[in-house]
């Protein structure tokens, strides 16, 4: 095989969500994470196999359910761009669908589909087995108050309420609040709530959360539905010119 079939062959599996992962690629990766300090956090994304006999597995839940935080993050960024703009510009140069379109990305993807893994399936396990209740009804609780927010959001980022100043005012107190509350509502379960479901849980248990996660993600957002949705988050970044990263690197 020839070095750039090599590369494209690498590319492809760094790509696909679905890609199984190797047994030696496992022990590499946990060697570096342990050396970095990172043990608890890649024991929750990538968790290790039942016995050596496993050639490799699917996207964990614990996982899945990460990366869509990933997601959520990047939504969060066309949420700050917006404000950023409205307070630059004001409503000058600034359209409704600026907050519009991220905000239905996060009642479709994240409220409608991911929350709803968490409610119906990982909190209820804890709940259970009365693990980290306290966290969990805190989780439960900013669900509930993200999707009020939102509601606000989607009902005042329309050309009728957009033009007015009380509503814009209200628009962007409802992002500020959406932001603050949510960068540490995914922090917490990424480190305390998902690590813990695997000490939680038997390995087949999670397995099959992965595989009704799976199924719920292709009903609603039919095959690749975690890729179409990064794809679109994606496109509006590059609309606000935010897709670069090299463009948050500090100058030094």
């Amino acid at each position: 095989m020839s070095r750039n079939d090599e590369f494209r062959k690498d590319e492809y599996a760094g790509s696909d969500r679905r890609q199984r992962t190797s047994r030696s690629d496992r022990r590499q990766f946990f060697a570096a994470a342990a050396a970095a300090g990172f043990g608890a956090y890649a024991l929750a994304a990538v968790p290790l196999a039942a016995s050596e006999e496993d050639e490799g597995d699917d996207v964990s839940a614990a996982e899945d359910l990460m990366r869509e935080h990933g997601v959520l993050n990047r939504i969060l960024l066309l949420f700050e761009e917006g404000l950023r703009r409205l307070r630059n510009d004001g409503q000058e140069g600034v359209t409704p669908e600026l907050f519009h379109a991220p905000a239905a990305l996060v009642r479709t993807f994240v409220e409608d589909y991911h929350e709803k893994l968490e409610e119906n399936f990982i909190f209820p396990e804890f709940e259970k087995q009365k693990t980290l209740g306290d966290l969990v009804g805190v989780l439960r609780q900013q669900h509930a108050a993200g999707r009020r927010l939102t509601d606000t959001v989607l009902r005042t980022a329309v050309a009728d309420q957009f033009r007015k100043e009380g509503a814009r005012a209200e628009l962007a107190s409802a992002c500020r609040a959406f932001i603050r509350m949510y960068r540490p509502h995914e922090a917490r379960e990424d480190t305390v709530l998902f690590p813990a479901l695997h000490k939680l849980l038997p390995r087949k248990r999670i397995q099959e959360f992965g595989e009704q996660f799976e199924k719920e993600e292709d009903r609603l957002f039919g095959d690749e539905g975690f890729e179409k949705t990064v794809d679109h988050v994606a496109q509006l970044e590059k609309q606000l010119g935010i897709y670069d990263l090299g463009q948050f690197t500090p100058k030094t």
